[in-house]
């Protein structure tokens, strides 16, 4: 059930989430907070820029009666205390575009994430493999969470030339220096084969085109006019039209 209510701040939404239970659930409180926290995402799928008020009501019969559970979902928690001070307060925030480098480099194993996530939009990413070079020989980032971070970065990123950064990379990381030309070739495969996709379907589009003016040739010598060979064919008038004259 909805309500709407006008307040000196806008419209308010009030939500009435009902749920019934005949046996005995311990962690009820989880369901009905997972339950309302869906109907605030359906509330926001709607366009709406804020989280209503959804209120749970849980209605007991049956052997279940009377309820013995905790309804305060806070409570399921090994520490109840430190629960409400978490989920009470703002999140941590981490802003590592306001971090220097030099400070994150003391972060040794988050250290690598932070920078890759800091620098992941740098055009020039061999300007920004000196700190890399300089965690990955200190050991802090293990061979799988350095392919995972580097494919994320080469995916997500806006380098000109990731072949470029890879192959200096392997040059300076000799230890994982397999890693990194196996990634390179793999991107200069990925770039070989685009290419030859590119040019088949340019190709393909030629082909077509010059289908087509061979048909509005013939349409033309049958005495059509030029505007019905144009729909005909698809050609644009200024095509059609050199081909008449």
């Amino acid at each position: 059930m909805l309500w709407s209510l006008k307040t000196t701040t806008g419209e308010a939404y009030i939500y009435t989430l009902l749920e019934h239970q005949s046996s005995p659930d311990r962690h009820m409180a989880i369901r009905l907070m997972r339950y309302a926290i869906a109907v605030m995402q359906r509330h926001l799928d709607k366009g709406h820029a804020q989280l209503p008020l959804v209120v749970p009501f849980l209605f007991c019969h049956g052997r279940a009666t009377p309820w013995s559970g905790t309804l305060n979902w806070l409570e399921l928690f090994n520490d109840p205390e430190v629960a409400h001070q978490l989920y009470t307060h703002p999140f941590p925030l981490i802003d590592v575009g306001l971090l220097e480098d030099n400070d994150i480099m003391k972060h040794r194993r988050m250290a690598m994430l932070e920078l890759v996530l800091k620098h992941i939009r740098t055009r020039d990413l061999v300007a920004f493999m000196e700190p890399l070079v300089t965690l990955i020989l200190a050991g802090y980032t293990t061979e799988s969470q350095l392919a995972t971070l580097m494919n994320w970065m080469l995916q997500t990123g806006d380098s000109a030339q990731p072949q470029v950064f890879l192959r200096e990379m392997a040059q300076q990381s000799p230890h994982y220096k397999e890693l990194f030309m196996t990634a390179a070739q793999r991107l200069e495969q990925q770039g070989i084969e685009k290419g030859i996709e590119t040019g088949r379907r340019e190709g393909i589009r030629l082909g077509e085109q010059k289908a087509k003016q061979e048909v509005a040739r013939s349409l033309l010598k049958m005495g059509l006019p030029v505007q019905s060979v144009i729909e005909a064919t698809g050609l644009s008038e200024s095509a059609v039209a050199q081909l008449a004259s």
